[in-house]
């Protein structure tokens, strides 16, 4: 008797498992989200007094958020060291690309002296 190949065996696994996982029974969701009703507007400012009245202490209430200002002045001295930096990274730019065509030996050369012949 010839032994399955691989390609039948994987086959029929992948048949059975997903039979299996198509016979397993079906879950449903709890009830409690269905069955929940809308809150009236006198419900709900209840509610936000209730959440809002269990402050033990009034700690809550003098306290103040203080915001850290924009540092403007750090941002100018970036700006400005990149404008003067800017030319001379053009030109050091420029220059290693006409140094690289100079030197390329594939393909076509930059500014060879030498008669192609």
């Amino acid at each position: 008797m010839p032994s399955p190949s691989l390609p039948r065996l994987v086959l029929v696994l992948t048949l059975v498992w997903g039979g299996a996982v198509l016979a397993q029974p079906q879950r449903r969701q709890p009830q409690e989200f269905q069955e929940r009703k809308e809150l009236t507007q006198a419900e709900k400012d209840a509610a936000k007094a209730r959440a809002m009245g269990n402050n033990l202490n009034g700690y809550g209430k003098d306290v103040q958020i203080k915001e850290t200002p924009i540092p403007w002045m750090a941002i100018g001295l970036v700006g400005i060291v990149f404008l003067v930096a800017t030319p001379f990274a053009i030109r050091a730019y420029r220059g290693t690309v006409k140094e690289m065509a100079d030197v390329n030996t594939f393909g076509a050369r930059g500014n060879a002296t030498e008669d192609e012949a």
